[in-house]
This record gives C-alpha cells, structure tokens and sequence, in this order.
C-alpha cells in the first residue's frame, strides 16, 4: 500500500508540473478533441491540421490584402517615395505566398482565395481616396496590416530567439553608429518553433525566415505614415 501511494504523489506531481507549463496561444493539449494524435512539439504546444489550416488561411489573406493595397498605390499614390515603397510590398509579399504555399504543399491546407470581408473593405474604402489622402491611408492599412501579421507569425516563433532578435533591433535603432535597423540581423537569427510535426516545421521554418522582412515593412511604413501626417498638416 506504501508503494502505490508513493506511485500515486509521483503520478499528481508529474500531472501538475505538466498543467502549470506556459502555453502558446494556438491549440492547447486541453483544447483538443478525444482521440485526438496530434503530434507535440518540444515547446509543448500542440498542433493540429486544422491549427496550420488556420494560420496558413488567415496569414494568406494578409499577403493578399498587402499585394492589392499597394497594386492601387502604384497608380494612385501622389509620392514617388510611396509608389517605391509599394513596388517592395508586392515583391516582397508575392515571393512571401509562394514560399508559404509551398510550405504547406502535400497537407490537406487550403489557400484563400479571395480576400474575407474586413481586408475587402479596407481596399474598397482606399479605392475612394485620392492624393495625400490616399497616401497617408494607404501607409496606415500597411502599419496596422504589418502589426497584425507579424503578431500572429510570431506564435510560431521560438519565444527566446524572438526575444533576441527585439532586444538587438531596438538597439540598433538607438545607435547610429550601428547599421540600418533590422537591415540584415544575420548574427541573431529567429528560430522557428519546434514541432514534431513535418508540416508544422516547415510553416514555422517561413515564420522565423519572413518575420524580419515584416518587421522591415513596418519600420519603412511607420516613417512614411509621419512624414504623410507632417505633409497633410502643413
């Protein structure tokens, strides 16, 4: 009897430990269905078909929305600086598709195809505005565009190289002396998050090789949304 309720405290003390790790934010292993197999990554988050499905769809419809804005602005646009700058977002966000695409090439995932209602509406109400206007809200989808694509890639990135990679941009931005901020970031790499599933590690492999080419965007769009700003109030 003293030995099975030594087995028993061993097996509670496991249980609990297990229960009070961190989680991310996609599918949890209390989340999922009974029967359920999905493969566990060595981070503990578990993932799903239908979890890749989701982001692959969601992240998807952000390419799309980011390649269409900046197709109306090169004909649109009133400065020379934006219509380069959107030339950049379709290069940038087509070569981006493709390599998620293929990503998840050989997996029962969907790409979109066509964009949902929120992202329509923000390119129908753009198509209304004309010259500085337009300008200055085309460079503010792009901004909160970028912020929200980049907050859902980075649940696919491994939590501390993330960390990293904050910390060494935020200080080059600080110094001068220091190149571009983000330009190039080779010596701290992101890393994606572990998965033990094949499809899931090459979804996040696009996450940690794409992640600083979002956060570039964001950076470039953010100096042009205070210049337009400067510019409509002058």
């Amino acid at each position: 009897m003293r030995r099975i309720g030594l087995l028993w405290v061993a097996v509670v003390a496991v249980i609990t430990v297990g229960c009070s790790k961190t989680q991310r934010t996609e599918v949890r292993g209390s989340e999922r269905p009974a029967g359920s197999t999905a493969p566990v990554g060595t981070s503990g988050a578990v993932r799903d078909a239908k979890s890749d499905g989701d982001f692959v769809h969601d992240v998807g419809i952000m390419n799309m929305a980011e390649i269409e804005l900046s197709r109306m602005a090169l004909n649109k646009a009133a400065r020379p600086d934006i219509k380069l700058f959107a030339q950049m977002m379709i290069n940038d966000h087509g070569a981006a598709g493709d390599k998620l695409k293929s990503a998840a090439t050989g997996s029962p995932i969907d790409w979109p195809g066509q964009l949902d209602d929120t992202h329509r509406k923000t390119v129908d109400d753009l198509a209304k505005k004309q010259g500085i206007e337009f300008d200055r809200d085309y460079v503010e989808a792009i901004v909160h565009g970028h912020q929200d694509l980049a907050a859902k890639m980075e649940s696919r990135l491994d939590v501390q190289s993330l960390a990293d990679w904050n910390a060494a941009a935020a200080g080059r931005t600080q110094s001068k002396a220091l190149p571009e901020p983000k330009a190039e970031m080779r010596d701290v790499p992101v890393r994606p998050e572990k998965s033990d599933n094949p499809t899931a590690m090459k979804i996040n492999q696009w996450a940690a090789d794409t992640y600083p080419v979002v956060q570039k965007h964001l950076d470039t769009a953010r100096t042009l949304e205070n210049a337009t700003k400067k510019r409509s109030t002058n």
